[in-house]
């Protein structure tokens, strides 16, 4: 790594040059643009001041070696701790970064020539901007000023897994998501996290999943009068069969599973009555979750769509490319698809009815990821539910100020703050 580098949130070279590995998808260079216009370009007022960009540096794992807490590739796993301050400086916002999975040793092989399987090629980061780690009052006025902490993501099961394997070329591959996960938090509670007296976990996308996975551990840690939920952001991953009738995403979910041996992870309810697999969809973990937590998540999930509902298998003739690649350009019969997409989401969270503490905001725009970009999380183009924005039905939520945010939307197009300048 070269001195002095950063890298922003969610967009990483190494990401960029792996097109053909969509489990380790990563946002194209336009959203970095948007995401800089929504700070501080014409897309805000005049009076917003920004920040200054800071670095946040990564603190690479303590021990690492010795707690078996290693990436694929045996390395230390490594978070971006930015110290909060004035009354936040006893709050934490802990984010677990995603960048979806590997199912069979050559995926998870694959993946230790970058970021999502080695600290080797992590750099510093930058929080300016990004939505609920941002530092400014005015986009993000309930946690501009927490403690706030990314924890990167390497080892491609959602930091679930206890395992390990054997690649091609007769190296170890270490499947110890789970081992990563309670190491990081253990040397979080030493920093501080101990002494929190408001917490937050939160993820996006397959750290969505692990935010979800991993809530009532979470909660686990603190005393009772400590204020401890979590925020599930684009990670309500469905089993549903694709476009040509295969459930092609089961066999995904399933490889992981076995591989990676996330067994210890999954509600013992479940698995006392569904196979393992079936346990580590959400629809069956939110079930079992007593935790309060906050459900973020598009119903027309863009990630979703095209690699869970119309994968590239599902459609070899390209006849839904068109519509993948924006839901505009989709005809009647794609959107009646959609829709029973959609409703397939809302129909699984149905059971949040009966959970009174906790929260929704399922949007109709066609995205992923929403809390992690000013311009989706708080901003003049922000998807709107209720009058209210995400920051402020999150906020809202969290600090008790409405009695009920639970926000479905109606069907796609009916939204008419579901802007096309959102992240795809």
């Amino acid at each position: 790594m070269a001195p002095g580098t950063t890298e922003p949130l969610l967009l990483r070279p190494e990401q960029r040059r792996r097109p053909r590995d969509w489990f380790a998808w990563g946002l194209p260079a336009a959203v970095l643009l948007l995401l800089l216009l929504s700070v501080s370009g014409p897309l805000r007022p005049p009076l917003f001041r920004v920040p200054a960009p800071e670095t946040v540096p990564l603190t690479l794992l303590a021990g690492a070696q010795e707690k078996g807490a290693v990436c694929l590739d045996g390395t230390p796993p490594g978070y971006h701790l930015q110290r909060g301050s004035g009354d936040g400086s006893n709050r934490w916002l802990i984010h677990l970064e995603g960048g979806g999975w590997c199912s069979t040793v050559k995926d998870c092989s694959n993946r230790r020539m970058y970021a999502l399987g080695s600290s080797n090629f992590m750099k510093p980061m930058r929080f300016a901007g990004a939505g609920i780690l941002g530092s400014d009052q005015l986009q993000n006025p309930d946690f501009y000023n927490w403690n706030k902490v990314f924890v990167r993501y390497c080892d491609g099961a959602s930091f679930s897994g206890d395992a390990e394997g054997r690649a091609q070329d007769g190296s170890i591959l270490y499947f110890r998501g789970l081992r990563i996960y309670q190491a990081v938090l253990d040397e979080l509670m030493e920093k501080g996290l101990a002494n929190a007296t408001q917490a937050l976990l939160t993820g996006c996308s397959a750290g969505g999943l692990a935010t979800i996975l991993h809530c009532d551990d979470f909660s686990a840690r603190f005393s009772r009068d400590v204020s401890v939920k979590c925020l599930a952001d684009a990670g309500f991953f469905l089993d549903v069969k694709d476009i040509s009738g295969k459930r092609s995403f089961w066999s995904v979910y399933d490889g992981v599973v076995h591989l990676q041996n996330v067994r210890e992870v999954l509600p013992k309810d479940c698995l006392a009555n569904k196979e393992p697999t079936e346990c580590f969809f959400p629809a069956e973990l939110i079930k079992s979750t007593r935790t309060p937590m906050f459900i973020l998540n598009s119903a027309y999930d863009s990630w979703q769509v095209r690699n869970v509902l119309v994968p590239v298998s599902s459609a070899p003739d390209k006849s839904w490319s068109s519509c993948k690649d924006n839901i505009r350009n989709c005809n009647s019969t794609q959107i009646k698809v959609l829709n029973g997409f959609r409703n397939t989401m809302v129909g699984a969270l149905n059971v949040v009815e009966d959970k009174e503490d906790w929260g929704l905001f399922i949007d109709s725009c066609f995205t992923h990821c929403q809390s992690l970009y000013g311009i989706s999380w708080n901003s003049e183009i922000s998807p709107r539910l209720g009058n209210k924005t995400i920051a402020e039905a999150a906020g809202d939520w969290y600090h008790g100020r409405s009695r009920r945010v639970k926000e479905i939307d109606c069907e796609y197009p009916c939204n008419p703050t579901c802007s096309g300048q959102l992240p795809p």
